[in-house]
């Protein structure tokens, strides 16, 4: 393919010419490689202009037309800047990706964290050459919801009750910073964050699981949220139709400290697997780090498999 000149900008948030066009671009590259280009906070930002502190570069060809979109998230002064990018399709192999990792660089003074759904050899090939490193795997792991599901028991005080809308969000933001303390992608969520999936197609409340345990040692019995299971369905809608099936998830999931080790986490998530059966799903998904090998136990040891591989590079630049 000829290759063209591109212009390539920065933008500290989209206008509304900008978002349908970023959002034809990433459904392209959805269509095409079978897996979205972007995170899903990033993707639900993106409805909205963007999130204030984030940085778009948006990449044009000579006719205006956008052929590349690249994301740098600037929230964790820890681990430093991550970026994340996108370029269609009909518009590879000409340099385009390498243009905006150069550019997300620049902005990040060269200390990048880069996402590459999906391990493929083009943005490994990509990686290596500018001198980055592998710094985080997440495996993507499915199983049959058609094959052999043991009931969910809950430990003993334990009781699973559906979401309910304007009256669990602060419990569930609470137990989700103690479960994620550790991972600020996921425990820094607020109520805005929670409200905007609120509003999405896929959004079930009766799909997101809580498990309540009741304190009798109170003189007044208090309930205390011990564990969660927040249950997603993709492809089921309009907005979310990429030539698929619909495909179960296991979206979020999480226990308390206090209650690790207790089984609660088999079966909120047996829990959430019934739940997406009932709907007549045939398969189920999720998203595990590489590292948790607890975790990794615990979904082997139902059933999931290693599906695919999302990973993340450091730059190695000073």
């Amino acid at each position: 393919m000829t290759s063209c000149p591109i212009s390539v900008t920065n933008h500290d948030h989209l206008t509304d010419d900008d978002i349908p066009a970023v959002r034809n671009l990433l459904d392209a590259v959805t269509d095409s490689d079978g897996v979205r280009p972007l995170s899903e906070h990033v993707w639900l930002h993106l409805t909205h202009g963007g999130d204030e502190r984030a940085v778009h570069v948006l990449a044009h060809d000579e006719a205006g037309t956008l052929v590349g979109y690249a994301h740098l998230d600037t929230t964790d002064e820890v681990e430093g800047p991550s970026g994340e990018l996108a370029v269609h399709p009909e518009h590879r192999r000409q340099g385009i990706g390498r243009q905006l990792v150069l550019r997300l660089l620049e902005l990040s003074d060269g200390q990048l964290r880069l996402w590459a759904h999906g391990e493929h050899t083009a943005a490994t090939r990509l990686a290596d050459t500018l001198g980055f490193t592998r710094h985080r795997t997440l495996w993507q792991m499915r199983r049959s919801l058609h094959s052999a599901l043991a009931d969910p028991k809950p430990p003993p005080g334990i009781e699973l009750r559906p979401f309910h809308v304007g009256i669990d969000e602060q419990a569930f933001l609470s137990m989700n910073a103690r479960a994620f303390a550790d991972l600020p992608d996921q425990g820094s969520w607020t109520l805005t964050d929670v409200q905007r999936r609120e509003l999405e197609d896929w959004f079930d409340p009766d799909g997101f699981l809580l498990a309540w345990s009741t304190d009798e040692k109170m003189e007044e019995a208090s309930e205390t949220l011990a564990g969660f299971h927040w249950t997603k369905v993709h492809g089921a809608s309009d907005h979310d139709d990429h030539s698929h099936a619909a495909i179960g998830e296991v979206y979020v999931l999480a226990v308390d400290p206090n209650w690790r080790g207790t089984g609660l986490g088999r079966c909120l998530t047996l829990a959430g697997l019934h739940h997406l059966r009932r709907l007549g799903l045939d398969q189920v998904m999720l998203y595990v780090d590489a590292s948790n090998l607890g975790a990794i136990r615990l979904y082997e040891g139902l059933g999931f498999v290693r599906w695919d591989t999302d990973v993340m590079y450091r730059s190695g630049m000073n």
